[in-house]
């Protein structure tokens, strides 16, 4: 966790990103194993979601207004909402073990919690600076 100290001067210092990011890894590994007929469906949907999740943070990031920063965050919310719902397809058809799925749900959640924080947060500075 990042300390009231700790400077922040990059998305990946932000804890959201760094979660997600290990969510990107966890997914990678595990949709390995999805069958190659898949490549270009499924398994290309989770990977661009999980993705999604860690390119909105960082560009959210990189914003100078607040509201654009939610916006942003509030996308990859967004995104990681289709992922939980893609990894529930998989778990269901029976590509995705039940264990791999509680992994990636359980990391989903961590995520979640989050990202709702950094929306929160931004927005809350909207108001404090309106």
């Amino acid at each position: 966790m990042n300390s009231s100290k700790d400077k922040i001067k990059s998305f990946t210092d932000l804890n959201a990103w760094k979660e997600a990011h290990k969510l990107v890894l966890m997914v990678y590994r595990i949709t390995k194993k999805i069958p190659s007929e898949e490549l270009f469906c499924l398994t290309s949907q989770i990977r661009r979601a999980t993705i999604s999740i860690t390119s909105n943070i960082a560009e959210g990031f990189s914003r100078n207004f607040n509201k654009e920063k939610a916006q942003f965050y509030t996308v990859a919310l967004g995104s990681l909402t289709e992922l939980q719902n893609q990894i529930l397809a998989a778990r269901d058809i029976g590509y995705i073990p039940k264990e791999d799925f509680t992994l990636m749900a359980d990391q989903t959640i961590v995520v979640s919690k989050l990202i709702n924080g950094l929306i929160k947060s931004t927005r809350n500075n909207i108001i404090h600076n309106s």
